[in-house]
């Protein structure tokens, strides 16, 4: 176990990249040695990516009534929860927003809405305005819209939007047991085509929906061959009233082997640990950038709350890092 694990670190290090069934055999092995592969992945990631942790903000712009059946969902409309709901906000409250979390340290800050796509030309004028605000108060904009075609991704581009966020949620293989009301290629379909559009893309998912490991490489691996530039990594925080409500938490010690195997799998790409990290890492949580992530959602979520920014900054820089907004700012 201990030959293969740092075997297989010394050989990314050199440029190799691991296949599925290695990443599964792998992961098995840092199940039985956490510490060290969580030290392997902690010396490829700053092989790759330096001490730097980037921090990222969101909004949740549009709340609720959403068709999708997406099982881990507060804001479905499928489920009864007590997420509130509520329309697009203006332009200028979610500027103020983004303005806030930049001032709190944050250098990226995503607009989330939810529902399938944007379909309202008022609502994408409101989008326009906000994203323009928010470049200018020098946060990098960053958008999650559902799913979208090239004319609306090229218009995103041109009005300052640095980066598009698009979730495939889990595997394909796992991908029907969790939602039913669109197929898995239309979440890849959007993802391609923001990237076509010139766009940075963010794709993840979240991990503990009732997925093996073995599911979670093989989500990895895509996000590999998609060659996503960012990859969130959320651990399912269950919401009363969806069908997930009553699942098993994950222990932390297999979040945080998962997160080692995403850096094994994607040794050059942003890893980003957010929803769900502090309720299922616990005292751990540190942990998760010693395991190879490299980026941080911080404040609240979309619809539970999160952890205070200067908490975190103070955490990155405890850990020997430092937070990247200190660059992007000077």
């Amino acid at each position: 176990m201990e030959s293969l694990i740092l075997q297989t670190r010394k050989e990314i290090a050199e440029g190799r990249r691991i296949g599925f069934t290695e990443a599964v055999e792998l992961s098995q092995a840092g199940l039985k040695k956490p510490y060290l592969i969580l030290s392997a992945a902690s010396d490829i990631r700053e092989q790759f990516k330096g001490k730097t942790v980037s921090l990222c903000g969101i909004v949740n712009a549009k709340s609720g009534r959403c068709r999708e059946n997406c099982k881990f969902c507060a804001q479905s409309a499928h489920w009864v929860t007590q997420v509130q709901s509520y329309p697009l906000l203006t332009a200028k409250e979610m500027i103020a927003q983004a303005l806030q979390a930049g001032k709190d340290g944050a250098h990226l800050f995503g607009i989330v809405t939810s529902g399938t796509r944007i379909s309202s030309d008022r609502e994408w004028k409101e989008i326009f305005r906000a994203v323009e605000g928010i470049r200018a108060q020098g946060v990098l904009p960053c958008a999650s819209l559902g799913m979208i075609d090239k004319e609306r991704a090229l218009e995103l581009k041109e009005a300052g939007l640095y980066r598009y966020h698009h979730n495939l949620e889990t595997s394909r293989s796992f991908f029907n047991e969790i939602c039913t009301t669109h197929d898995y290629d239309d979440d890849i379909k959007t993802v391609q085509t923001a990237m076509d559009a010139g766009l940075s893309v963010c794709s993840g998912g979240i991990i503990g929906l009732g997925e093996t490991m073995a599911q979670r490489m093989e989500m990895a691996c895509l996000l590999r061959e998609l060659d996503v530039d960012s990859v969130p990594v959320n651990i399912l925080n269950p919401i009363a009233g969806t069908p997930l409500m009553n699942s098993k938490p994950l222990p932390p010690m297999e979040i945080l082997v998962t997160l080692a195997m995403f850096r094994f799998i994607l040794p050059d790409k942003d890893i980003k640990l957010c929803g769900g990290k502090e309720k299922n890492l616990r005292q751990m949580l540190p942990l998760g950038l010693m395991a190879g992530c490299n980026s941080l959602m911080t404040g609240n979520y979309l619809t539970t709350s999160g952890r205070d920014t200067a908490l975190d900054i103070e955490m990155i820089r405890d850990l020997g890092m430092e937070p990247s907004f200190k660059e992007s700012q000077s």
